[in-house]
């Protein structure tokens, strides 16, 4: 999710040698401007956007919402149609949170900003017991409160800062433990039925994301709420899928590209397919079943991922409960 590690700066200047400041700007160039055509993309893919939208930026302080923030800007000043940015905090009052940060560097980027403050730390530690997890009733109500905000700032959207990795560890958490195939979309209506929510970032990768933050010194506030408490599961889940991608180059990003690939018919949900009446039609269906057949497309694929040096056999991976 949008964690936000105290990464004001990308390392020690005593660690390393001074790199080339040229250097440096072009990388920060070439990075920013992949992030715009990713994002730009998940738009276009999605219809996220339409002429004459107020969208309202959840910005938490860390580095997937900042950079959210960013991108959205650069590209409302290039995009074909026109549309507002709004950024919109929640001050929940936890204890030394930094209230000025944000306030500052919105107000000196010239960007319309709204801070929301309800505080919900107190409710958060006077309901949860000592030692357990405060994500689940956090996230409740702070969703209730940006919901009541985007009502009340006439916000046609709301932007989330979830990106890829988000997305996919939220797959294989429903996979694993909530038995569905679901995710986050891109674009959904919120559970309220009042909202339009979108993820801009559906296509970008958190470590992009770290990257950007650190080459234009975001100033980051770490959640400090529940010592930073990160749902075990979900921890687990983005740590298999590390080890996977140096592992097995190509997995992950077939897993994502899968995600947008779905054949229906070749699933068990009686929602989506009338089993009772299915007849045969005497025409050629390309998702036929073909029996016992080896898939083509499948080992073919395969045999890509192979050549390319990521064919070691899948490995089960066991995740503690």
């Amino acid at each position: 999710m949008d964690d936000s590690p105290a990464l004001s700066r990308s390392s020690d200047p005593a660690a390393a040698p001074p790199r080339d400041p040229r250097k440096v700007e072009f990388e920060a160039n070439k990075l920013r401007k992949r992030l715009r055509r990713l994002v730009g993309a998940a738009i276009g893919d999605f219809a996220m956007i339409e002429a004459g939208d107020r969208i309202m930026v959840c910005l938490s302080g860390g580095k997937d919402s900042y950079g959210l923030l960013d991108i959205l800007l650069a590209l409302k000043d290039r995009a074909p149609l026109s549309f507002e940015v709004v950024a919109v905090n929640l001050d929940q009052k936890q204890p030394g949170f930094p209230a000025e940060v944000l306030p500052r560097y919105l107000a000196g980027h010239g960007v319309p900003f709204h801070i929301a403050e309800q505080d919900t730390y107190s409710v958060v530690k006077r309901v949860v017991p000592e030692g357990r997890t405060m994500c689940s009733l956090c996230s409740r109500l702070r969703r209730g409160v940006l919901y009541r905000v985007a009502g009340e700032l006439g916000a046609t959207k709301i932007a989330l800062g979830h990106h890829r990795d988000d997305l996919l560890a939220t797959f294989f958490l429903n996979l694993f433990f909530g038995g569905k195939l679901k995710t986050m979309p891109p674009k959904l209506v919120s559970d309220d039925g009042r909202h339009v929510v979108i993820r801009p970032l559906a296509y970008v990768r958190e470590r992009d994301l770290a990257r950007y933050a650190a080459a234009m010194q975001f100033p980051l506030i770490p959640c400090t709420l529940c010592g930073s408490q990160e749902n075990l599961q979900r921890k687990q889940v983005t740590a298999m899928l590390r080890d996977w991608e140096k592992r097995f180059p190509g997995r992950v990003d077939s897993i994502f590209n899968a995600l947008a690939n779905v054949v229906p018919t070749h699933l068990l949900d009686r929602r989506l397919n009338d089993f009772a009446g299915v007849r045969a039609t005497g025409a050629p269906d390309a998702d036929g079943d073909i029996a016992f057949d080896v898939d083509v497309a499948l080992e073919a694929a395969a045999d890509v991922i192979a050549a390319a040096g990521g064919g070691a056999a899948l490995q089960p991976v066991a995740l503690r409960t």
